[in-house]
């Protein structure tokens, strides 16, 4: 009675007759009868292989425990290599995966596996690839879950961050001190070069208003002396005669018993002396 088999899309089987390989079919059904056929299914979808930790030797000679994950597939285009050129693709698959990890590790220092894991998960998914081609397989990726020094390793890899650690925060506050000074410096620089420019424009000032007071100080005393000259103009000699008589009568008032008088005083006399004759040859 033939078997009749139904493939998912994802699915493929290789089928034999006779034992010779008549090739891949599928997706949908496939008859495979008992005695004269005989097929191995294959699952094209992308798996995901657990690869155990395990130590390795790095090149300064360092034991170093990895795990890590492999992404691959079965290409659906060279299906039939997966089953004819290995047995077991996936056990080949964790040898490869096992013995290529030793030698890229055994090729980098400690420093570097630890700090560089990405170029590791590139080298391992390149080397790989390369050399499961020929079974039908795809390595999509390669992730390392965890790299585990040995304890003394360890021990010392602490220390020396926290040294590191220790060294950033006194640079870090030698930074902020500086800054700080700086900051400050320029904050009393730029005060005190505020400071001057208001005393200067503050003197500037100073300056400028008593130069206008000088110059209306001096407009005033001009403006003075121009109108005692115009009235002065008017006054004639009789008015100014007058403005000496009452100077002297103010003398006579005092205590004083010796006078100086200018000699211009007869001069101003003369005018009242001639008003006297003219009065008695009247």
């Amino acid at each position: 009675m033939a078997i009749l088999n139904f493939l998912k899309d994802y699915e493929r089987i290789a089928r034999f007759k006779w034992g010779n390989f008549e090739g891949m079919r599928g997706p949908g059904p496939v008859v495979l009868i008992p005695i004269m056929h005989s097929g191995v299914k294959i699952d094209t979808r992308t798996e995901v292989i657990d690869i155990p930790r395990q130590t390795n030797i790095t090149k300064d000679n360092a034991p170093i425990a990895i795990d890590f994950l492999i992404y691959m597939r079965v290409t659906t285009e060279n299906a039939d290599r997966a089953v004819l050129e290995v047995e077991n693709y996936r056990a080949a698959v964790i040898g490869l995966a096992t013995t290529t990890l030793r030698a890229v590790v055994g090729d980098i220092d400690l420093d570097n596996v630890l700090s560089q894991r990405e170029r590791i998960n590139t080298t391992l998914r390149e080397k790989l690839d390369s050399e499961t081609a020929r079974w039908g397989i795809k390595v999509t990726n390669v992730e390392i879950r965890e790299i585990e020094p040995p304890p003394d390793i360890q021990e010392a890899m602490n220390r020396q961050m926290s040294a590191e650690r220790v060294r950033r925060a006194v640079v870090r506050e030698a930074e902020g001190t500086r800054e700080a000074a700086v900051t400050v410096a320029e904050g009393e620089k730029r005060s005190a070069i505020l400071k001057a420019e208001g005393a200067r424009q503050a003197e500037i000032l100073t300056a400028e208003g008593d130069q206008q007071a000088a110059v209306l100080r001096a407009e005033g005393y001009s403006t003075a002396l121009d109108k005692i000259h115009s009235v002065a103009k008017g006054i004639d000699s009789n008015t100014l005669s007058l403005q000496y008589f009452n100077t002297l009568k103010e003398l006579g008032a005092t205590e004083a018993s010796k006078f100086v008088l200018p000699m211009e005083f007869t001069k101003l006399l003369s005018p009242f002396s001639k008003m006297l004759d003219d009065k008695n040859d009247e």
